[in-house]
């Protein structure tokens, strides 16, 4: 699947996204109404975060942000690989490059990446290889993450002389805990897809040719469900999300009412009772 060429991809309003390099954009893939696949497409080099794909991410993150008719999406790599962490073959050729520049260029890149978080429904990812670096902080920024049995998981950044980037002193803690982020952060701890599911730091570990298909089965499910509550919940579940049981419940004193006034609920009841798939239309 991998090219060097860019590809051209179709957003929601029939708009061409733009072309899109080392990156590859499905709207309702396999006639999966409300889903967008995305796919990282570097293959022959582990789907590495080069500029070209790094633009691309920005631009499909942005226009998936503002994009209603879109109910979930699902994140994979192209080949063996999810993606091996960023492309940073610059650094080591610049030792005497001035610290505020690269800060500058580090926090655009990292910005440009974790604007997943942005996007208001379900993000899954179907990580269908190894996860490195800044590339498992990626599949830790979605909500759901299904993981290759054989997958590795490391994030080898103090091994290569670097501190951790990408957020993942805080995405690895929040999703396995201090210990685990610990252990993988300062002692290079890796794990396989199959063991990391007891952490917490995969949701489900399937064999490699069944990740995506149950990643796309998740988003499915995902996008059955009533789209402004799945919105709000992933909201309150999200890093500036409630906290503590009190800030829970003054969110949730404001958020279910607006769900309870809502004809989506009034449908969502009547499809329980009459046994039938219910037909949210947001509002």
């Amino acid at each position: 699947m991998s090219t060097d060429e860019p590809v051209g991809v179709v957003s929601a309003a029939g708009e061409p996204w733009g072309s899109l390099e080392h990156l590859q954009a499905e709207r309702d893939p396999g006639g999966r109404d409300g889903l967008v696949l995305v796919t990282l497409d570097l293959a022959d080099r582990r789907n590495a975060m080069t500029e070209p794909m790094t633009r691309s991410w920005r631009e499909v993150m942005r226009s998936l942000k503002d994009d209603g008719s879109v109910r979930a999406v699902v994140v994979t790599g192209s080949g063996s690989a999810f993606c091996a962490g960023g492309d940073f073959s610059w650094l080591g050729a610049t030792p005497d490059a001035d610290v505020p520049a690269l800060r500058e260029r580090m926090m655009a890149f990292y910005r440009a990446w974790l604007s997943v978080l942005d996007v208001p429904v379900p993000v899954v990812a179907a990580v269908n290889g190894a996860a490195i670096g800044a590339g498992l902080a990626v599949a830790l920024a979605c909500d759901i993450r299904v993981a290759a049995d054989d997958a590795r998981l490391a994030v080898p950044f103090t091994s290569l002389g670097l501190h951790p980037g990408m957020a993942t002193t805080a995405l690895l803690r929040r999703a396995a805990g201090d210990t685990l982020a610990r252990d993988m952060l300062l002692a290079g701890r890796a794990l396989r897809g199959s063991e990391a599911v007891a952490s917490g730091l995969m949701s489900r570990s399937v064999p490699r040719e069944r990740v995506l298909g149950t990643a796309l089965d998740i988003a499915v499910d995902v996008a059955a469900a009533a789209p402004v509550a799945t919105s709000l919940t992933k909201a309150a579940l999200g890093p500036g999300g409630p906290a503590t049981v009190a800030q829970a419940l003054e969110w949730e004193g404001l958020a279910q009412p607006v769900t309870l006034a809502m004809d989506d609920l009034v449908e969502g009841l009547a499809a329980a009772r009459e046994r039938r798939p219910p037909q949210f239309r947001r509002r």
